[in-house]
């Protein structure tokens, strides 16, 4: 029947070709039917189709579209309709809900049959498709990527999408980290963007499917590289797999690691080698020089009296002026020389190629007249000399450890030549090093066995002879030369960093002896412990000595801390921090040597100071010398007007204690009161003082 449908599919028919035909189209997932032009009536449908639209084959024939699948539906597929009465294929989508309300989407193909030669359209097929499933994965997967989208716009690190290498999407910080605009990158492979030297790695990684992290760098669009770490991860898809990639802008890390890198390799105040590195240079240029048989020469340098520096300025102070030795020492040798720190103010120089010990001894020169040079510092002029050692290789050590010993012992022979000058290494020297090393380590010893002990010397009242209280005097027992006195290993252990833990001793022992004594029944005087400059800035002085008197029982008031007035200089916020700390535990402050410092007198009104200890070196030609007398009679005076307790040193003659009465001096220390004694002798002391000598407070 050629005006309605193929024979075989006519209704009626009866063949074995209509049965097979019959079983077939029964037998498509695919619902399927035919309507004729022009009433569309329903000539043939499968089982699906009519029983999709509540009919059997035979009822559903001869139904117009509208007839057989109901008026709401009409209207919603008559636009589709009327395009394939147009002679147009039409194919489209639309959702259903069945009797049960459950929603499934099906695909629709209206497809146009016509007359042969196709100038007569007879009618249309419909071939309905139910893609539920497929449609409800491609909306899980819009969902998951929207998810994403929204995901990757929200994160600052770089997200990029690729398939087989080639980019799909990316995120706004993609476009932020290299330059490009994502229209520009989209189609692109992802690999072109990566430095050459690392698209091997990253293809490796990919290929591979690794999802572990790494490191590359990428190229900006304006041509620098970035160093990022990157990720990715397969994103499994039913047609194609494909990879998403974090790219992690990794400039800062990698920038503290070399920050780290490089402090653990030099001096963080000058930037300068520090020894380690020093070492390290120094063996690879003495290989080189052994291969070549050349010479190399190694410049020790120390700063002559840079503690007074510190102590009179300032750690600041002192900073800046290393940094300045620094700059000098670099701009005074060669580029291929070699400058390092060692610590402190001690500088090292390796001269990497030298013809003639002439050409070491000329840089050595050179470099200490550039030292000597003045240096401003806080806006105030200073001059430094350096004293400077000069080992040789292969003359003197062909190791560098051996040869940087050579040309400290030098250094130390320069400076008992009077500092300022140079010295090379003679193996006689050797002795003298040895000698520092096993002081220091026969001083670490006594540390570690408590091998002090303290003098106590008597200050006396002028005005009645009263004892007013003791100064603690710190002594070394020394295992071969028996009692050692301070001035052979104080300034010793400071430039070693020994003097803290012998100032806690000295600072516990005189704090228990005075309660012992005290609890005993002897005069209720207070003792003073002396404080260096390095001590007073680098420990908590204020909470030391607050936790010893809880642990030893002595009151404040019987503990004084004794300063020199370099301590007080130029660091006012810091210092009057600390002595009011100590003023508020109810400790007295007491100033050591006064009149021997460099400042003015602006700092006795700024600080709250009980005592002035006038300088034995002013005391000792008084009466006779007429200039002491002035200077002494001065700080009395000056000390009566600021209320402050004066104190003399060194009195030792009867004319001296005369002269101070006189003028009005407080109290006295000295021979001519009592020796140093240790605390069986100034007990016995004590004990045999009248009773209104014994004093108390």
């Amino acid at each position: 029947m050629q005006d309605a449908v193929p024979a075989t599919l006519a209704p009626g028919s009866r063949g074995s070709s209509d049965a097979l035909l019959r079983l077939i189209a029964d037998s498509v997932p695919a619902l399927m039917a035919y309507y004729d032009l022009p009433g569309l009536h329903c000539q043939f449908a499968n089982q699906g189709y009519a029983a999709y639209n509540g009919h059997t084959t035979e009822s559903i024939l001869g139904l117009t579209v509208r007839e057989a699948i109901g008026d709401k539906a009409w209207e919603a597929i008559q636009p589709h309709v009327e395009r394939c009465l147009r002679r147009e294929h039409v194919k489209y989508t639309r959702e259903q809900t069945l009797p049960n309300g459950e929603l499934r989407m099906i695909e629709v193909n209206l497809i146009p049959h016509f007359a042969p030669g196709g100038r007569e359209q007879l009618g249309a097929f419909v071939l309905i498709t139910d893609i539920t499933e497929r449609w409800r994965a491609e909306r899980t997967v819009r969902q998951s990527e929207e998810r994403m989208r929204k995901f990757t716009e929200a994160t600052d690190e770089a997200i990029v999408f690729h398939r087989d290498g080639l980019i799909t999407d990316g995120n706004e910080a993609l476009t932020r980290l290299t330059g490009y605009a994502l229209q520009e990158v989209i189609g692109l492979s992802i690999f072109n963007f990566i430095s050459p030297e690392w698209r091997a790695v990253a293809l490796d990684y990919t290929r591979n499917g690794r999802e572990d992290p790494y490191e590359v760098t990428i190229c900006h669009k304006d041509g620098h590289t970035i160093p990022v770490e990157v990720v990715g991860k397969t994103m499994p898809l039913q047609h194609a797999d494909y990879r998403i990639v974090v790219v992690r802008d990794i400039t800062a890390r990698k920038q503290a690691q070399q920050r780290e890198a490089f402090i653990a390799l030099h001096d963080p105040l000058t930037q300068l080698p520090n020894r380690h590195f020093l070492m390290e240079q120094l063996a690879q240029v003495l290989a080189l020089a052994r291969r070549r048989h050349g010479s190399v020469a190694v410049l020790f340098i120390n700063l002559d009296h840079f503690k007074t520096v510190n102590d009179s300025l300032g750690h600041h102070a002192g900073d800046q002026l290393l940094c300045g030795v620094a700059e000098r020492l670099r701009q005074d040798v060669r580029d291929a020389d070699v400058v390092a720190r060692l610590g402190g103010d001690e500088f090292v120089v390796v001269l990497t190629d030298v013809r003639s010990p002439d050409d070491a001894a000329r840089v050595a020169d050179k470099l200490l007249a550039s030292m000597q040079r003045v240096f401003t510092v806080n806006e105030l002029p200073l001059t430094v000399s350096p004293s400077i050692g000069i080992g040789l290789f292969p003359d003197h050590a062909d190791q560098a450890d051996a040869l940087v010993r050579c040309a400290d012992a030098a250094m130390q022979h320069a400076k008992e030549s009077g500092r300022g000058n140079r010295q090379f290494y003679d193996p006689r020297m050797d002795g003298s090093a040895i000698d520092v090393l096993q002081h220091e380590r026969l001083l670490r010893q006594a540390i570690a066995d408590s091998a002090f002990v303290l003098h106590y010397q008597p200050q006396m009242r002028l005005a009645d002879g009263a004892l007013r209280g003791f100064e603690a005097l710190v002594r070394w027992r020394h295992p071969q030369r028996g009692l050692v006195g301070p001035d052979e290993f104080i300034t010793f252990s400071e430039s070693r960093g020994l003097i803290t833990p012998i100032g806690r001793w000295v600072l516990r022992e005189a704090c228990r002896q005075l309660k012992a004594w005290q609890d005993q029944g002897l005069p209720q005087v207070p003792v003073a412990v002396n404080l260096s400059a390095l001590e007073f800035r680098q420990r908590d002085v204020a909470g030391e000595i607050a936790t010893v008197l809880g642990e030893t029982g002595l009151a404040p008031h019987f503990l004084e801390i004794e300063l020199t007035e370099s301590v007080l200089l130029h660091q006012t916020g810091e210092a009057l921090e600390r002595l009011n700390a100590l003023k508020a535990l109810g400790i007295g402050i007491a100033i050591d040597d006064f009149g021997t410092g460099y400042s003015s007198l602006a700092y006795l009104k700024r600080y709250p100071i009980d005592k002035l200890k006038i300088d034995r070196s002013f005391v000792a030609d008084t009466p006779d010398s007429a200039d002491d007398v002035a200077i002494v009679t001065a700080i009395i005076q000056l000390a009566r007007t600021l209320q402050i307790r004066t104190v003399a040193e060194g009195v030792e003659t009867p004319a001296q204690m005369e002269l101070l009465a006189r003028l009005g001096c407080d109290l006295v220390q000295g021979h001519a009161v009592s020796p140093p004694l240790d605390a069986d002798g100034i007990l016995r002391w004590m004990r045999a003082l009248p009773a209104p000598a014994r004093g108390g407070l």
